[in-house]
């Protein structure tokens, strides 16, 4: 039978959020339930309300979570009822060109459940990157589910469904960033503060966050960063490569989504360094290089997509550094709140007053 449960809903454009009863239906075949433990407050998650995503109204918000699964449907053998889970939003098909070369970390035929979730009254939702886990269940495709450790906090655990580990890929898995590496960071919120972590993770020696905020400069340090620049105050390409005999960083990392940024990210890369974009653009931007550079200076410029992760890989063995004590996931959680303060929450995160506001259930 199907379920009613309280969700956070962004019901049109620009409008706060609130609680309403949603229905959750059975799980069908290849689909799961899942009890919603915790759900960080993702910037993706405003842009959801703020139209900037799409215009299907209303979403059903959150998608950074971790919780139990209840219920599976018909043909589920990824995971089983009562098995602890992050929630990731890239089920891979392993049936698509890119799986089959071996490549299921940038599958091109990703999957949600099938089945819609909706509003007492029949209305369908649109879960925020086919989860919807602003709420105290949510129904999923089953290849959503990672299962981890049940050991772990929920409310750290979950922050790997989406920013910390776009944070941590985009240094390891997309930079690749190694032992003695120089890096620098663009943008030091919970995306970059991520890459810090996952750089220091590396074995990096020479970490620098750039920001405009001393508050979240201080963050970084607590992340890794062996130094700090307000480029605010300083030319960051300048004081960057001042940092490094003059050379520029081996892998320099954008987390903001900015043409500047990335102009200076570019900048201040050594020869044959690598850029690395997490950062999310808006659609209406452009971006303009000196071609001659792009050829001359060498090495790559790549962007990161859910920092090039696999969850089924990466998410078990991040959360085994989380619990050696080897990777502070408690960290970025700056607050704990319940469904009701989630519009609260994204005027925090507007301000820069914290790297993440995590829903409790």
């Amino acid at each position: 039978m199907s379920q009613t449960v309280r969700g956070v809903v962004a019901a049109a454009v620009g409008e706060p959020v609130g609680i309403q009863d949603i229905v959750i239906p059975d799980p069908g075949p290849g689909e799961a339930v899942v009890a919603i433990q915790a759900c960080g407050v993702c910037h993706t998650d405003l842009h959801y309300r703020e139209g900037g995503i799409n215009d299907e109204f209303p979403f059903l918000l959150g998608h950074e979570a971790a919780g139990v699964v209840e219920s599976v449907g018909e043909g589920v053998s990824e995971v089983a009822p009562g098995d602890f889970v992050i929630l990731n939003w890239r089920a891979v098909c392993g049936r698509c060109r890119s799986c089959l070369k071996g490549k299921p970390h940038i599958c091109f035929s990703t999957h949600n459940a099938t089945q819609k979730m909706t509003l007492t009254d029949g209305t369908k939702l649109s879960p925020a990157l086919g989860i919807g886990a602003f709420a105290d269940k949510t129904l999923v495709a089953a290849g959503q589910c990672t299962k981890v450790n049940p050991a772990a906090s929920p409310t750290a655990a979950g922050l790997l469904g989406c920013g910390v580990m776009a944070g941590i890929g985009a240094a390891v898995n997309t930079g690749g960033v190694s032992r003695g590496d120089s890096v620098a960071v663009f943008g030091c919120g919970g995306v970059g503060n991520a890459a810090i972590a996952g750089s220091k993770l590396a074995g990096a020696s020479t970490i620098i966050a750039v920001d405009i905020d001393d508050r979240k400069l201080e963050w970084a340090k607590g992340f890794g960063a062996t130094h700090t620049i307000n480029s605010t105050n300083n030319d960051p390409v300048e004081a960057i490569k001042a940092l490094t005999n003059d050379n520029g960083v081996d892998v320099a990392i954008e987390a903001v989504g900015l043409p500047q940024t990335y102009k200076q990210a570019f900048e201040a890369r050594d020869l044959a360094g690598t850029v690395v974009l997490v950062g999310v653009p808006r659609p209406e931007m452009t971006l303009e290089l000196p071609f001659i550079e792009v050829f001359g200076r060498g090495g790559a410029l790549k962007s990161s997509w859910y920092g090039d992760c696999l969850p089924s890989r990466d998410f078990p063995m991040l959360i085994d550094l989380y619990l050696q004590g080897r990777l502070d996931l408690d960290g970025f959680v700056s607050e704990t709140i319940d469904l009701d303060g989630v519009e609260g929450a994204f005027h925090k995160m507007e301000r820069g007053e914290v790297l993440r506001s995590v829903v409790v259930l």
